[in-house]
């Protein structure tokens, strides 16, 4: 397998002992997964692999989405639109800035 170009991460807040706890998973995180799969194939964007995390303690901000090798943390990922600006950024080289976390 080719290493990826891009690797995006969805935290779907479960702990250790496998429980899910968290905002993220309270407010449907993992309900972007297919979503993500299916834009980034209708777009035919390459090379990018999706991963569903434990929890990424940044539930104030949740849920969060990470894109790697950029390191941009994402927050308040709450819609399919919100999902969509970020791989409209992805695809541009760019930061959704609207839900780019800072700090």
């Amino acid at each position: 397998m080719e290493k990826p170009k891009h690797h995006i991460f969805v935290c779907a807040g479960f702990r250790v002992s496998g429980t899910i706890q968290g905002t993220c998973s309270k407010r449907g995180s993992k309900e972007y997964l297919p979503y993500l799969e299916e834009e980034i194939e209708d777009r035919g964007m390459e090379n990018i692999i999706i991963s569903s995390t434990g929890c990424l303690n940044m539930c104030e901000n949740g849920p969060v989405m990470i894109v790697y090798p950029e390191n941009d943390w994402y927050g308040k990922v709450d819609s399919e639109d919100t999902v969509s600006s970020i791989l409209d950024a992805v695809a541009e080289g760019k930061k959704a800035e609207g839900h780019l976390l800072t700090e």
